[in-house]
């Protein structure tokens, strides 16, 4: 089950234990970097571009439920 990312309205929680704070987000993404070597061959980026990026999972911090997070509205967020 995909889970999109929380917006400025709205946050995730924890259906099984009301978690809204921890979570452990497992993503999957393809970018493109540039990468500076310095004259010791240490590696650096320098840019970093997100082409695509998908959530493959969800996971609560304090159950370990990972198919029970749901997206809610935040509390005082214009709707």
């Amino acid at each position: 089950m995909t889970v999109p990312l929380p917006t400025d309205t709205t946050r995730w929680r924890c259906t099984l234990c009301g978690n809204l704070t921890r979570f452990d987000v497992t993503r999957a993404s393809k970018v493109v970097e540039y990468v500076h070597l310095d004259l010791a061959g240490e590696p650096e980026v320098e840019e970093r571009e997100v082409l695509s990026e998908t959530i493959e999972s969800v996971r609560c911090r304090w159950c370990n439920a990972v198919d029970q997070v749901e997206l809610v509205d935040r509390p005082g967020a214009a709707s």
